[in-house]
C-alpha cells in the first residue's frame, strides 16, 4: 500500500486567506496527507471546501487586530501542546504562503523535514528550501501556486479558477462587514443599493457583522448577522449575486461559485479579487499611502467613504441584471 508523504499547510489568518488558499489545498490532497494550521473556522470550511485534509484549529496570537505582541496574554501552554501535536506527526513537508517570519518559525518547531516559504527578514533561517516570489501585483493565489510547483502540484492560475455550476438563483446578498474598519464602505451606501436593486423588482436579503446590526435594524431592515461560516454558507447558497467590502465572505461566496461584485478600498484588487470568472470590482478614491495593512493614516479612509452610491450603481444594475437574468433562464432550460 502506497504512503503518501505528509505535509503540514499554515494557514493562520483570515478567511479570505483561507479561502484562497483552496486550489492549492484541492490539488495537494491528491499527492500528500495533508493537514492544515488554522483559525477554528478552518474546521466549518472543511466539509465543504476540503473534506480530505486534517484541521487542526489554533488562534495564532500575532493576527489579532489589536494587541498582538502582548506577550503576557499569549496562549503559551497551547502554543506549547501545538508543537508537541506538530512534532509528533512526523511531517515529511511545511509550506506557508506568506512571508511571514513568525509562520516560518512554526514551520522550523514542527520539525517538518523539509520547509518551504517566501523569506522575510531572515526567516531563511528556518527554511529548508526559500521560495522565490511571484511579481508584485501577482494575486494572492500565486503564492500558493509557486509553492505548489515547488511541490510537485499542479493548482490552476487565479485566471482558469472554474467555479462550480449554479442553478437558478434571483436574490442578491448585501454584506456590509468586513474584518477591518477601513475596508467597509458607509452603510448608507449599501442601502441606496438595496433600495435600487428593489426598486427593479430584485430581491435582497442585507447581512452584517454584529456591530452594524442595530444601524441596519434602526433604518426598518431585517438584516441577517451571520456569526458562523455555517451561517455564511446559508445565505450564500441562496444567493444568485454578492455585493460587499473586500473580506472573507465575499471571497467564500466567489469559491461557492456566486459571482461577485466588491467595492475596494484601501487594499489591493490586484492581490485580493475573489476568485471568480465573473467578479466586478469598483476601485475606490486613489490615496498615496495605499495599499493599507491595518489603519488608515487619516480620520477617515476617503478612498472609501468619498464613493458615493450613486457612483457605483451604474456598474451594480448592469451587474445583477447580466447574471441575474441569466440565472433566471439557466434555470428556465433546466425545467424545459
Amino acid at each position: 500500500m502506497h504512503v503518501k508523504p505528509r505535509l503540514l499547510v499554515l494557514q493562520l489568518w483570515g478567511l479570505g486567506d483561507l479561502v484562497i488558499a483552496t486550489p492549492f489545498l484541492r490539488a495537494a490532497v491528491k499527492k500528500y496527507e495533508v493537514t492544515m494550521v488554522g483559525k477554528p473556522f478552518a474546521a466549518d470550511l472543511r466539509p465543504r471546501l476540503w473534506p480530505e485534509i486534517d484541521v487542526i484549529c489554533f488562534n495564532a496570537p500575532w493576527t489579532v487586530f489589536r494587541g498582538k505582541y502582548h506577550l503576557w496574554h499569549w496562549p503559551w501552554l497551547e502554543m506549547l501542546r501545538l508543537r508537541r501535536r506538530l512534532i509528533d506527526k512526523h511531517f515529511d513537508f511545511g509550506v506557508s504562503g506568506r512571508w511571514d517570519p513568525r509562520d516560518h518559525l512554526v514551520l522550523k518547531v514542527s520539525t517538518a523535514t523539509e520547509r518551504l516559504g517566501f523569506s522575510r527578514l531572515q526567516s531563511r533561517h528556518f527554511l529548508t528550501r526559500e521560495l522565490v516570489r511571484p511579481q508584485p501585483l501577482a494575486h494572492m493565489s500565486e503564492y500558493w501556486r509557486v509553492a505548489g510547483r515547488a511541490l510537485g502540484l499542479e493548482v490552476p492560475a487565479y485566471s482558469e479558477i472554474v467555479p462550480p455550476p449554479r442553478t437558478n438563483f434571483s436574490s442578491a446578498l448585501l454584506h456590509s462587514g468586513a474584518r477591518l474598519p477601513a475596508r467597509v464602505w458607509p452603510l448608507e451606501n449599501f442601502q441606496q443599493i438595496a433600495a435600487s436593486l428593489r426598486k427593479k423588482n430584485i430581491a435582497v436579503q442585507i447581512a452584517c457583522d454584529p456591530d452594524q446590526r442595530e444601524w441596519w435594524s434602526s433604518h426598518g431592515e431585517n438584516v441577517a448577522c451571520p456569526q458562523t461560516v455555517p451561517e455564511v454558507l446559508s445565505l450564500i447558497d441562496r444567493a444568485g449575486i454578492f455585493i460587499g467590502n473586500c473580506s472573507g465572505p465575499g471571497h467564500l461566496a466567489a469559491i461557492c461559485g456566486v459571482p461577485t461584485f466588491t467595492v475596494f478600498g484601501p487594499s489591493m484588487h490586484e492581490w485580493w479579487a475573489p476568485m471568480h470568472p465573473a467578479a466586478e470590482i469598483f476601485e475606490g478614491k486613489a490615496c498615496p499611502y495605499k495599499p493599507c495593512a491595518d489603519y488608515c493614516r487619516y480620520k477617515k479612509p476617503f478612498c472609501l467613504s468619498d464613493v458615493k452610491a450613486g457612483d457605483v450603481w451604474p456598474r451594480v444594475e448592469i451587474f445583477a441584471e447580466r447574471h441575474l437574468t441569466e440565472s433566471r433562464q439557466e434555470g428556465d432550460n433546466l425545467r424545459n
